[in-house]
């Protein structure tokens, strides 16, 4: 090698010679953490409050059959919302029993549209009414009219919870469709409804029904905020909305009026009788 284009030695006087930098450890973009997906309600306590919402129906109402049926329509009525939760992109959805008051079925995330979540409320009226079909198979096979009572119960917790007050599915029915006129419709509907409906436990002796209610309604009126996120309903799915709304509805008086026609001895008038006498209305 020439001495020309040799290195010279690195002198006393020189600086020392800049350190390569350590390689840096390749940082790990951190991405927002998803929140914890709800593991549900844990075996014991599911048993637990089972147990004290069956007790609890046993003790107001005096029988067994009524409690059963009551317990297996919260069930069934529940579910049909989870079923519909995972339909459409909120699941898994869990299922929860409230010790006196029902269930509640909680999804790992809202709804990405009013129609979605039309159709979720809907879902659990009409697929809770099959919890009355093995009560109208025992009374068939077994006889005996308490069979009746029982699927007459499980169709007037479907139609109770249609009823448009918060927070009761059927705010989350109509709630919309009014909303989409104006926005103080949707509110006033359901303050005007809530009220009517809370005097009415009240007035008939179903205080339970009346402070659930009550306490729900001052909820929705503190948090102030009426609409969920999502698309807004179309005209078209607000005419749909409408028309699965009257027919679940209807659905869940015609199995009532079914039970209690059956009861009546077969008599429509006599089930309209028992019917009024439930609500308040009866001679």
């Amino acid at each position: 090698m020439d001495d020309a284009n040799r290195p010279r030695p690195r002198g006393p006087w020189d600086r020392e010679p800049a350190a390569a930098a350590p390689a840096k450890p390749a940082v790990r973009r951190r991405t927002s953490a998803s929140p914890g997906e709800d593991k549900g309600q844990g075996i014991g306590w599911a048993i637990l409050s089972t147990v004290l919402l069956g007790g609890f129906i046993w003790f107001i109402s005096g029988q067994w059959i009524i409690a059963v049926a009551i317990v297996f329509g919260v069930f069934v009525h529940e579910y049909g919302h989870v079923l519909a939760m995972n339909r459409y992109g909120m699941g898994p959805a869990k299922l929860y029993i409230v010790p006196f008051f029902g269930g509640l079925a909680k999804g790992q995330r809202a709804a990405s549209s009013e129609w979605h979540g039309v159709l979720v409320s809907l879902a659990g009226p009409a697929v809770g009414l099959l919890a009355a079909t093995p009560f109208f198979a025992l009374y068939a096979v077994l006889g005996g009219n308490a069979w009746l009572i029982g699927a007459a119960a499980i169709a007037a917790l479907n139609l109770i919870n249609l009823a448009p007050a918060p927070p009761l599915d059927g705010s989350k029915a109509i709630g919309p469709v009014l909303a989409r006129i104006h926005p103080k419709l949707e509110q006033g509907a359901m303050i005007l409804i809530g009220v009517l409906i809370v005097w009415w436990g009240i007035s008939t002796g179903r205080w339970i029904l009346a402070a659930f209610l009550c306490i729900a309604l001052i909820g929705h009126l503190k948090r102030g905020a009426w609409r969920p996120e999502g698309r807004r309903l179309s005209a078209r799915e607000s005419w749909s909305s409408v028309g699965l709304f009257a027919a679940t509805a209807a659905a869940c008086a015609g199995v009532g009026l079914l039970a209690l026609w059956l009861f009546a001895g077969r008599s429509m008038s006599g089930a309209l009788h028992v019917a009024g006498a439930y609500l308040g209305i009866g001679a």
